[in-house]
């Protein structure tokens, strides 16, 4: 399990219009980067030095400053479009080799490179954003239907990571969440929620949504 590439964003016009910028147009980067957990909320502020969020709705903080999306995945989506889709093309910080990123377990733990441990927190769940940046027709619907959201992840310990660091799980909860399981709940599953409420390695937010829509019935 490794990375292929670090990708940091280069802020673009926002095709969604939900901020005047966006830094969804991530680029694989040479070189070591910093990478820990941001100092503020609500800023913009993510995980690799030399990146951020611009639309701070719901993006960048302490439980999203990583976002990991395995290259086989981009793979699948590759033939899925039948047009190229490079590394960090998702908006992925972390692109993986080896990982099954879907399948991670919300709090399980990697140690990437030498000293920067993460630990998955919860799904990527789609935006406008995403919409507009993919130009692809029903790009929401059908990245839902798949079910193959990658993983934000938030720093346990910081320290500084390039592309071919190996990457070790190294611990793994007492439950059976994983991200698409979570994903699936929040989004086109709801029989799923009552899954996530006991699982506190989430972040407080999703179980509070998890928690009423399970009370709704919805």
């Amino acid at each position: 399990m490794k990375l292929l590439s670090v990708n940091i964003g280069h802020p673009r016009l926002n095709p969604s219009k939900r901020s005047r910028l966006t830094g969804i147009d991530k680029r694989p980067v040479d070189g070591p980067v910093a990478v820990a957990a941001p100092a503020t909320e609500g800023t913009g502020a993510v995980g690799l030095a030399g990146d951020r969020v611009h639309d701070v709705r719901g993006h960048g903080g302490a439980d999203q400053a990583v976002y990991a999306y395995a290259r086989e995945d981009l793979d699948f989506w590759q033939d899925e479009l039948g047009r190229p889709l490079p590394n960090g093309v998702f908006g992925e910080n972390l692109t993986t080799a080896g990982i099954d990123v879907n399948g991670a377990l919300i709090g399980e733990r990697w140690r990437v490179g030498r000293s920067l441990l993460l630990e998955v927190s919860c799904p990527r769940i789609p935006c406008a954003t995403f919409q507009g940046w993919m130009d692809e027709a029903g790009w929401i619907k059908r990245f839902t239907r798949a079910a193959m959201p990658g993983a934000y992840l938030r720093v346990v310990e910081p320290g500084e990571i390039r592309a071919g660091d190996l990457v070790e799980r190294v611990r793994r909860p007492c439950h059976d969440v994983t991200a698409a399981v979570a994903f699936r709940a929040l989004t086109a599953d709801p029989g799923l929620l009552s899954l996530l409420v006991a699982v506190e390695e989430l972040p407080s937010y999703v179980r509070d949504v998890a928690r009423r829509r399970s009370a709704a019935g919805r």
